[in-house]
């Protein structure tokens, strides 16, 4: 008895400790929400604008009080905006108060195509006169991508530059099922659309070997066009390094191939930083971090009241997947059927950051772009993904806006249901039942499909498919023959897909703005950004609920928590899928 009153008695104070301290985090998330909300920050002439990209950089991203009094955390990832740094970066070209940008940006965490428009800011930014140093111990191959637009790189001795071209790698699933005794029953149309591979095959296949050859070249010779243009060396000699062992080369070769300009700790590059700034070698430089900048008042260009609006509408993640994240198909609609009834909005920018998802949910927002598009002008821009589900609501546009490293295109329907009977009777479990009508239990995950019922799904899937080629076809005036030949699910570069009429023009999200400005016939506009953003502790709440599953499946079980939700939605999302092949990762 007195064993167990001690074990309550530690579990009672176990439990008020614990409250205690949810107490003390969320009061102090309150305070920083407060006084982040309330107060301008003031710098002085001269001052150094330090910015820190080694974090997730997503579209848009709303300030996370939590990440910065805790950091990253199991449920906690540091992120960043890109309409954020975009805007800040802008500023700071105009401030006279900035004389130079002290960039860190060793691993940053996104695609390609984000990274570029935030370097064409960085470059338009030094162009206007003044500096950009960039300093990390140790650079990824992302990370010096966006480094290489500075004035100066630099190095330490025995840091880490990763420097080696682009690879594709990608997990099938077909061995292990089989050894489960799951069967998966695919249908597809398209011969390039290769996201049911991995439950089918225990390799690639030579179209989808052929197409990701094609697109990771394609967006290899644009990083390396961009480094070559900045730095001053040839796309060979840059090749050339990354053949001859890249990042496990010296690091002089870089200092000699002019790929960073010295190798130097962390202290030199201060003390050089101060003569660019006039700083007394005793003294602190005067800096601002970006976090702080944000809050400092810079007046714009244009003066006076503008009345009219320009609508930045964000659509980033999948289409109605099952995680609390992404695109959810009735969300958005109304996101863009409210820009579309808002008089004072004159044109509207959807911004596609997708690799698409459910069918159904595409062909609803699809609806509310082609609506919108008939009162006032609809202008797309992709992100680093515009495929699948991605591109068909984007394809009715006015105009469509990618970047030479988005991926898009991947015109193209599949639909899969997996079978467990072998496992099940494997275990001894044994289905029975009744039915009213011939096709009343389908689909079924507990035997496999007739030829019927194949007949049936795979119809469904053919139907799709051409609605699907349907839709692009309408959105692009061209021929749905001409769309079926540049579909079949393949997966193209922004650069490609520019060459085969599936985009307008080469750029990023102030691209998309300016068209949307001349074909609405404004000289100056308000931008309106939405949906309306979840508040900071909605936020919080969201990503500690999806990162403690992510933890937990990491720290425990040891495996990658992406490779089990991928599975675990198998039995949960629409069958039928308008999305990406595969969870593409590029290094």
């Amino acid at each position: 008895m007195a064993k167990f009153f001690k074990s309550l008695l530690l579990t009672v104070i176990g439990s008020i400790v614990t409250a205690i301290f949810i107490v003390l985090i969320f009061i102090g998330v309150i305070a920083s929400i407060a006084s982040s909300g309330e107060k301008e920050t003031k710098i002085k002439e001269g001052t150094l604008l330090t910015i820190d990209l080694d974090k997730v950089i997503k579209d848009r991203s709303v300030d996370d009080p939590f990440a910065n009094l805790l950091g990253d955390s199991p449920f906690s990832q540091s992120q960043i905006g890109l309409n954020a740094v975009l805007k800040n970066i802008k500023k700071a070209q105009r401030d006279k108060n900035i004389v130079g940008i002290y960039l860190q940006c060793g691993n940053p965490n996104t695609g390609y195509a984000t990274l570029s428009e935030i370097r064409d800011e960085l470059i338009a930014f030094k162009d206007s006169g003044k500096f950009i140093y960039a300093f990390a111990p140790m650079y990824s191959q992302k990370g010096y991508y966006l480094a290489s637009a500075a004035s100066k790189v630099y190095l330490p001795p025995h840091g880490m530059m990763e420097f080696k071209g682009l690879s594709s790698e990608r997990t099938f699933f077909k061995g292990a099922l089989e050894k489960l005794g799951v069967e998966m029953q695919i249908f597809k149309h398209g011969k390039f659309k290769s996201a049911v591979e991995p439950f089918m095959l225990d390799h690639m296949s030579d179209p989808a070997k052929e197409q990701t050859i094609t697109y990771v070249n394609s967006i290899w010779n644009f990083i390396v066009d961009g480094i070559s243009e900045t730095r001053g060396v040839s796309p060979e000699d840059i090749n050339a390094l990354a053949d001859n062992g890249g990042m496990f080369s010296s690091n002089d070769v870089f200092v000699t191939g002019n790929i960073i300009d010295g190798l130097k700790y962390k202290d030199e590059v201060i003390a050089e930083l101060k003569e660019l700034t006039n700083t007394e070698q005793e003294d602190d430089i005067e800096q601002v971090k970006f976090s702080d900048y944000k809050s400092v008042y810079v007046p714009s260009e244009t003066k006076g009241l503008v009345k009219d609006k320009i609508a930045v509408i964000y659509a980033e993640g999948e289409i109605d997947g099952t995680s609390d994240q992404g695109i959810k198909s009735e969300k958005l609609s109304k996101t863009i059927r409210d820009a579309r009834r808002d008089e004072s909005v004159k044109a509207v920018v959807l911004r596609v950051n997708s690799p698409g998802g459910s069918g159904a949910g595409s062909d609803i927002i699809w609806r509310e772009v082609k609506l919108c598009k008939e009162v006032k002008p609809v202008i797309v821009s992709m992100g680093d993904l515009a495929a699948s589900g991605g591109y068909y609501i984007a394809c009715v546009a006015d105009t469509i806006v990618a970047n030479p490293a988005t991926l898009t295109g991947s015109i193209g329907v599949f639909g899969m249901m997996p079978n467990v009977k072998p496992v099940a009777n494997r275990w001894g479990f044994t289905f029975d039942g009744v039915k009213t009508n011939k096709y009343a239990d389908v689909p079924s995950i507990t035997r496999p499909f007739t030829k019927d019922e194949k007949a049936l799904f795979q119809g469904y899937v053919e139907r799709f498919y051409d609605v699907f080629i349907g839709r692009c076809a309408e959105g692009r005036s061209v021929s749905k023959e001409a769309i079926d030949k540049i579909g079949q699910g393949r997966v193209w570069s922004g650069e490609n897909a520019m060459d085969r009429n599936l985009v307008d023009v080469m750029g990023g999200l102030q691209t998309a703005i300016d068209i949307a400005k001349e074909k609405a016939g404004l000289e100056r506009a308000r931008i309106k950004e939405m949906p309306e953003m979840l508040s900071p502790i909605e936020e919080i709440l969201r990503d500690m609920r999806s990162e403690a599953k992510a933890f937990i499946a990491e720290s425990f079980l040891g495996v990658d928590y992406e490779q089990i939700e991928h599975l675990n939605q198998m039995k949960e999302i629409h069958p039928v899928q308008a999305r990406l092949p595969y969870e593409l990762e590029l290094n």
